[in-house]
């Protein structure tokens, strides 16, 4: 045998020793009491609480009001963090631990709700605030189709003290106050951007306590780009006293528009992101899964917790395209991004309809 063929011979074998190794060496991996098999033993506690939030909270996995504010309270929890303040707490879940602080505060009204629903199944279940309020937004959103799977990581401490009042940035502040807020949160103003993907699937109930439920876009149940889309069209009058709390005049009926969402998609500083995400679905989950997951975990140390992304179920896909809403054509659109025209999109057919307001919970 040459010397050639018995090198040869010896990386063939090598080769072999390596792939049997792969295969008799499979990743490690725990099976939870009720059968379920995750990366990590210690996440098996996730699977009984996800059972019991979907079953008692969620309805049975819609993706109705209660998914909506859980995925709300997410932000509010965790925007109280601010390193120029000397603010570190961020997502610990202080907005259910010092519920009688935070959720008086103006910027947090209406969370009360859902700050309630959720204090059952602290006592349930053996979790910190922080990780049931970030795993319930994580769990919330797969019940909308077209969601991401965002990563989920397990390990919160107890919150030590309340967010200060004046963190959550509201609808009727300026661009520039919100984009400094979020700035020193540690977001740049696309993530901002991506970040408000989830007003696709929210609605107002306390922006004009007289319409409750009313939502942002015309497809409240799917998180897709109609929130993108919609917020670009014409035919908006701002209220004549300031604006009260932020609401504008959406030109359909039975919508809402936040005054930040309609400046958002008409400043120079955001408005061609804005646009991009108006038919690029995949953009929308990817960024939107990058960004929520960059929010659940401000003020915690990564290193130190345990990645039970494994455990969030794969939300449905969307089947549904980007489109005009009924009756509306590419000259209703506002045109701001001065660097790219507005897609082609296709119009929803039939006659123009009222959007349906959200049922309460």
């Amino acid at each position: 045998m040459t010397f050639a063929s018995l090198s040869a011979l010896v990386l063939a074998f090598a080769a072999t020793v390596q792939v049997a190794q792969a295969v008799s060496l499979p990743q490690k991996r725990a099976t939870c009491a009720g059968g379920q098999v995750t990366a990590n033993a210690a996440c098996c506690v996730l699977f009984p609480l996800m059972e019991d939030l979907q079953k008692n909270l969620f309805d049975d996995g819609a993706c109705g009001e209660d998914a909506h504010e859980a995925l709300r309270l997410t932000f509010h929890d965790a925007i109280g963090f601010s390193p120029s303040r000397g603010v570190m707490g961020g997502a610990d879940g202080s907005v259910i631990t010092f519920s009688d602080t935070e959720v008086n505060f103006p910027a947090n009204l209406g969370i009360d709700e859902i700050v309630e629903a959720e204090k059952p199944f602290l006592a349930r279940h053996n979790i910190s605030a922080g990780d049931l309020v970030h795993f319930a937004g994580t769990l919330a959103v797969t019940n909308c189709p077209g969601a991401p799977r965002i990563p989920f990581f397990l390990g919160r401490p107890p919150a030590k003290a309340a967010s200060p009042i004046g963190l959550v940035p509201e609808p009727f502040d300026t661009i520039t106050d919100i984009l400094a807020r979020m700035d020193d949160a540690g977001f740049v103003s696309v993530e901002v951007v991506w970040l408000l993907s989830a007003h696709s699937v929210a609605a107002a109930d306390h922006v004009d306590e007289t319409i409750p439920g009313t939502p942002f876009d015309s497809t409240p149940n799917l998180f897709d780009s109609q929130i993108f889309i919609e917020t670009q069209l014409r035919g908006i009058s701002f209220p004549g006293t300031g604006g009260n709390h932020g609401e504008v005049q959406s030109p359909l009926k039975g919508e809402m528009r936040l005054q930040s969402d309609h400046l958002f998609a008409r400043d120079d500083r955001t408005s061609c992101e804005w646009q991009s995400m108006t038919n690029d679905q995949q953009k929308i989950q990817d960024r939107f899964s990058d960004t929520l997951f960059k929010m659940s975990m401000l003020g915690q140390n990564q290193d130190a917790m345990i990645d039970c992304s494994d455990v969030i179920p794969v939300p449905a896909a969307l089947v549904t395209k980007p489109h005009l809403p009924a009756g509306k054509s590419k000259t209703d659109v506002e045109q701001a991004c001065a660097t790219g025209a507005f897609p082609a999109l296709g119009a929803d057919p039939g006659p123009v309809t009222s959007v349906p307001r959200v049922p309460p919970a």
